[in-house]
């Protein structure tokens, strides 16, 4: 149970109308937010994901929605079922039952942060076209304009029935969060969601769903910079540490993917591919859903080519993690720009850069940027292994200038970063760990830490060749601290993904809850109430001018 929980403590928070925003395994820790706060507080929840609203019980949502059903039923729950139906039967009836006056309008009034285009970039499920999940098919025009349509005036109903004081989330992926971000600004409701500054387990509320820098987080940073280096002396001395350690990958992707280097025993493949399948027959067959299924593709992935295409990566993430003709090692002492890649889809490329996801023609502008006898080491994310198509690879190491290297050569982004010239990539931690290690970076979204001096942000890839020549050291520690100093004050160090699997735990009955667990919710509610203050403040001095 959440402790102290008082208007003395959590003003912003306390005897407030609270709308929660859940999708899946990030829904859980909200749950028991909920179970708490609605003894003192008005508090709904709106599940924004199209399967899991509208499937039977099953393994997939027993411990996110049908929690919420069964397990707080005094907690007022939306969610988009009833446009499925609507949309399925819209499709049907019409070619294009889009209301074009209707999209006008929104495209009007309800693109302060993006026009409707790059809206519907959030969700893997409309755009097909952009990433490699074949499950997913690629949708039409039509549907992808019917489905905006929906959600909006869904979106619209839920804020005029629930009329919610604050808007809180966890996560910034999918259409709807778009969607909500636009009506909740437009309304004058903050909405804040989870915003990762890379600085351990440090992270900072976004209200514009991390989509660029929030204003009130620039200026925090802004006074930073301001402070001398004996006020800063914890942050300098968190990056000189920093730099002199082997090993600077972030603690929280322990035991993730993303550090895993090296090919797992065959009979493991096996027993995760044996665990989809039973997962897919417990959903489709036990709980009865595979005829729903057969509705729309675009609402509910198809099974068949689900289970085809995790068999596939997992065969060929089992050639890629060992010597192969995809991948070559680095050649000692060469000159070289480093361009790590990422997971695609996710929401740090298709929401913070969204007319920059397409990897391989990002390869092809910067090999052309580059000087001559400079090498461009593109790396592939280990959590992607796989899941590209290998003809990516081979096509990227047709460019003269570009070497596609082995993952697991170093078992660390440091050597990676300090043995190159500079750093490139979308919006990835890599930037981040450069400029902690003094060294420059590119970057083409708006992502937090690219305040911090000797992070270039490109606009226009006219930029490229410039921003390349200026690579090299840079004196930037006391830019870099101020940004840390920031990401501490506007933040807290919440262990998300803890709470999350935790959670799963407590659900499924093998653990209880804990002190630990109740610990690290707290820090989660004081995250928000420390957001909502900061957000307040801001705005009050924006509008004072």
């Amino acid at each position: 149970m959440i402790k102290n929980f008082s208007k003395e403590n959590y003003p912003n928070l306390y005897g407030k109308r609270i709308l929660f925003v859940c999708r899946e395994t990030y829904s859980k820790p909200l749950w028991f937010l909920a179970r708490d706060l609605k003894e003192t507080s008005e508090v709904a929840a709106f599940y924004i994901m199209s399967s899991e609203c509208t499937y039977n019980k099953c393994y997939y949502n027993e411990h996110t929605i049908f929690e919420w059903r069964e397990n707080l039923p005094d907690v007022k729950l939306y969610d988009v079922s009833g446009i499925c139906d609507e949309f399925v039967n819209g499709m049907r009836s019409k070619k294009d039952p889009s209301d074009q006056d209707y999209l006008d309008m929104l495209e009007r009034e309800y693109t302060h942060f993006k026009p409707l285009g790059l809206q519907l970039m959030a969700s893997q499920e409309n755009t097909r076209h952009y990433h490699y999940r074949k499950y997913w098919p690629v949708t039409s025009d039509a549907e992808n304009k019917y489905w905006l349509e929906l959600n909006y005036k869904n979106i619209f109903r839920i804020l005029d029935d629930f009329k919610p004081d604050v808007i809180l989330d966890t996560d910034n992926a999918e259409l709807q969060r778009t969607i909500l971000t636009e009506a909740a600004y437009k309304r004058g409701i903050p909405y804040a969601t989870i915003e990762y500054g890379k600085y351990g387990y440090y992270k900072y509320p976004s209200f514009q769903n991390a989509f660029s820098i929030d204003p009130y987080f620039r200026e925090l940073y802004e006074e930073n910079l301001k402070k001398s280096p004996e006020e800063l002396s914890e942050e300098y001395g968190y990056i000189n540490d920093f730099r002199e350690k082997s090993s600077i990958m972030n603690k929280e992707f322990d035991g993730s993917v993303t550090s895993q280097y090296e090919r797992i025993p065959l009979i493991n493949s096996m027993k995760i591919m044996l665990g989809k399948w039973n997962y897919f027959w417990d959903q489709d067959h036990t709980a009865g859903n595979a005829k729903r299924k057969k509705l729309s593709g675009m609402l509910y992935a198809p099974t068949a080519p689900y289970l085809k295409y995790y068999l596939d990566v997992e065969r060929i993430r089992r050639k890629l993690l060992v010597p192969n003709k995809y991948f070559e090692n680095p050649v000692e002492g060469e000159k070289y720009v480093y361009m790590p890649l990422h997971l695609i889809p996710e929401s740090s490329v298709f929401v913070k850069a969204s007319f920059y996801v397409d990897e391989l023609n990002l390869i092809e502008q910067v090999s052309k940027s580059l000087p001559a006898g400079v090498k461009l080491y593109v790396k592939e994310h280990q959590a992607m292994l796989g899941e590209r198509d290998v003809s990516f690879y081979k096509r990227a190491a047709e460019l003269p200038n570009v070497r596609v290297v082995q993952i697991n050569y170093y078992r660390d982004p440091k050597p990676w970063i300090t043995k190159a010239l500079g750093v490139v990539t979308i919006t990835g931690t890599a930037a981040y760990e450069a400029a902690l290690l003094g060294k420059k970076a590119i970057v083409f979204g708006d992502v937090p830490f690219s305040l911090i001096k000797g992070i270039i942000r490109i606009r226009s890839f006219e930029d490229l060749p410039e921003a390349v020549r200026s690579f090299g050291t840079v004196d930037n520690i006391h830019s870099a601290a101020s940004y840390l100093s920031a990401v501490k004050t506007a933040g807290e160090e919440v262990k998300i993904f803890y709470l999350m699997d935790e959670a799963e735990e407590i659900f499924a009955g093998r653990h209880k809850e804990s002190p630990e667990f109740a610990g690290e919710l707290e820090k989660l509610l004081r995250f928000y109430e420390k957001g909502l203050e900061n957000y307040k403040s801001w705005k009050a001095r924006s509008q004072n001018g």
